[in-house]
């Protein structure tokens, strides 16, 4: 597509957020680069292996190379077109592979945005690798690049390698270090931890929300505030905390027509007839159940269904709990791609105006083909019968872990499973004979959707 379709725009200042994994203002993800490139080249380190695999995936293979260095020659040329007050700063594909591997080394910081008093709470970079490649996957090129089986599979190579850090103690530096050369403070500092505790707080439910008005951080989250790291053994044992119990109780436990929320999190929105094939890629982002399902056997029978999503945010809690009483059925992971975006949300939309923090704007895009886990449970409720829970992992977010197998028994409120090493999206997935009354408790779903619904609180009510 030629880049003469782009409109010109009267330059103006955006904001941006990836569900407040990012900065709201692009700017800061700009000026983060510029600190990560100025690390990367004070402490110049060798490309661990699956880096070095994938600069050499690249160099070998001709379509390939062409692809990736487009998507970054493409995004520099497009991005100084955007309705933005700024000019970005170049990257190729090089500099990419330095950075990305500067990466490897550090944890996600809190307040990536303003400085001391003026720091804004959701200007983290949550998303590192997407920070940086938010642009060039709003590219044709990206759209080739990170559609390519061989791509996400050394992805999630890169990932994994990562993760093994985030699992380490080493990784905790981030929950007691202020980095002012961030403009990042730590995660268990006095201000984290209000930011913290204000989004628990705030979230929406049935009744009153049982976080005490003076409630502390250590009041809330299960934790040792004795212990410097509040006993908490790394960077993802501190992001998967879990509540103490009596903070998300579960509505009505033995009333199998009340549906709980499976994650605390913020509605996107709720489909019904649900068809089983449509073109997801298209814009508009319509469902289709044999993408989303990875052509499961059980895919027939949501055919003209409902599709309830939710967004998880930076502060939220991570875990997955059950909706209904029942018991599994069948739970996996669909391996999936991981920083692909819809491509009518990128610089060739209708607006002009490309997802400044891709794939934002494409969560009912990443439902089917985004990095996911599947989970059936045959309710006790025959009037509900067989729903799906489907967690999905966006950008790094490449672990989907599954606590439950098939056969076992769970109660509303039980834990399925959780992300590690960030946030995302997901999705209940009901038949068509079940009639749903969705209680929103006065939040409206979309992008913008301000505060989570709390977890285990009632978030449907069965009619039929």
């Amino acid at each position: 597509m030629s880049t003469e379709t782009l409109k010109p725009q009267e330059k103006k200042q955006a904001t941006t957020g990836l569900t407040k994994w990012l900065p709201k203002n692009p700017q800061q993800i700009e000026q983060w680069i510029q600190q990560l490139r100025k690390t990367a080249i004070e402490n110049p380190r060798p490309l661990i292996q699956p880096i070095e695999e994938f600069k050499q995936m690249v160099y070998t293979d001709p379509v390939l190379y062409a692809n990736v260095q487009g998507m970054f020659a493409e995004a520099h040329r497009l991005k100084k077109r955007t309705p933005l007050l700024w000019e970005p700063e170049p990257i190729n594909f090089e500099e990419f592979l330095v950075l990305l591997n500067a990466i490897m080394y550090t944890a996600p910081q809190a307040y990536q945005q303003g400085k001391y008093s003026n720091q804004d709470p959701s200007g983290m970079i949550g998303f590192p690798i997407n920070a940086l490649l938010a642009w060039p996957m709003a590219t044709s090129f990206g759209y080739d690049v990170f559609s390519n089986a061989l791509v996400n599979q050394q992805f999630k190579k890169i990932l994994t390698h990562w993760s093994k850090f985030l699992v380490t103690k080493d990784s905790r530096y981030v929950l007691v270090e202020n980095d002012p050369r961030h403009h990042a403070i730590a995660w268990l500092s006095p201000d984290a931890q209000d930011e913290m505790v204000k989004v628990a707080k705030d979230a929406l439910g049935e009744g009153k929300n049982p976080i005490d008005e003076h409630a502390t951080f250590a009041d809330i989250f299960q934790c040792t505030p004795k212990d410097p790291y509040y006993g908490f053994t790394s960077w993802d044992d501190f992001f998967t905390r879990k509540f103490y119990s009596h903070i998300r109780p579960v509505s009505e436990p033995d009333n199998d027509n009340i549906i709980v929320n499976a994650c605390e999190s913020a509605p996107l929105g709720i489909a019904k007839n649900v068809q089983l094939s449509s073109q997801f890629w298209m814009k508009g982002q319509q469902y289709s159940l044999e993408n989303m399902m990875n052509w499961d056997e059980f895919t027939p029978q949501f055919v003209g269904g409902t599709v309830y999503q939710a967004f998880l945010s930076a502060l939220s809690f991570h875990r997955w709990h059950s909706p209904v009483n029942g018991t599994i059925v069948k739970a996996y992971v669909v391996n999936g791609t991981y920083y692909l975006e819809n491509l009518n949300e990128g610089f060739y939309n209708q607006q002009g105006e490309p997802d400044a923090s891709a794939p934002n704007n494409s969560q009912k895009f990443l439902t089917a083909v985004a990095t996911r886990a599947l989970i059936f449970i045959q309710a006790d409720n025959p009037a509900i019968g067989l729903m799906c829970v489907m967690p999905v992992g966006m950008a790094e977010v490449s672990s989907c872990e599954i606590t439950v197998k098939p056969g076992d028994k769970v109660h509303k409120g039980d834990e399925l499973g959780m992300f590690h090493f960030g946030g995302s999206t997901h999705c209940l997935i009901f038949r068509p004979e079940v009639t749903l009354e969705f209680d929103m408790y006065g939040e409206q779903p979309g992008l913008d959707a301000e505060n989570n619904i709390r977890v285990n609180t009632k978030i449907a009510k069965v009619l039929s």
